[in-house]
């Protein structure tokens, strides 16, 4: 048995500690906002924070997440209420396909927490790891950008977990 904080609620679940979060996630806990991509940790769809670090879930054994805040997007917010990271991807019109994006979301998150108004090329880079077929990049960079130039970046998620 293993308990995971994910988005603020406690759940014990009976998996084998090496099964990857990202299964836990979706099979267990039916929050499908993570996807599956590649299975190998290169595409960054699964991506989701522990603590306050991105990672892979399809490669993070849900065991070394035990112990250690998990946010999902679906704790940013909703379809109704959308989080200002969330509002912006829709405001720019970064969702072509949408498959990526939960990812890509989760990643800018955990830099945006971290650095108040990151450079173009500290957004780049910390971007990089996630993939996006439909090529909205640009369309994502300017997201991320419109949230730090509001003042938007940091969370105030009490749940939020330090690593």
């Amino acid at each position: 048995m293993i308990e995971l904080s994910v988005n603020g609620t406690i759940h014990k679940v009976d998996v084998d500690p090496a099964t990857p979060l990202l299964y836990v996630l979706r099979n267990q806990l039916a929050l499908n906002g993570a996807k599956f991509g590649c299975g190998m940790g290169q595409c960054g769809a699964c991506t989701v924070l522990v603590g306050d670090r991105p990672v892979f879930s399809c490669l993070y054994p849900a065991a070394s997440a035990e112990g250690r805040a998990i946010r999902t997007i679906e704790g940013l917010g909703t379809a109704e209420a959308p989080g200002p990271l969330q509002q912006a991807f829709i405001d720019k019109q970064a969702v072509q396909c949408g498959y990526c994006i939960a990812g890509m979301i989760m990643r800018a998150q955990a830099l945006l927490e971290r650095v108040r108004n990151p450079s173009e090329a500290q957004i780049r880079a910390h971007m990089s790891p996630n993939l996006c077929r439909c090529g909205t990049h640009m369309r994502i960079l300017e997201a991320i950008r419109a949230v730090a130039e509001k003042g938007l970046s940091r969370s105030s998620d009490p749940t939020r977990g330090e690593t």
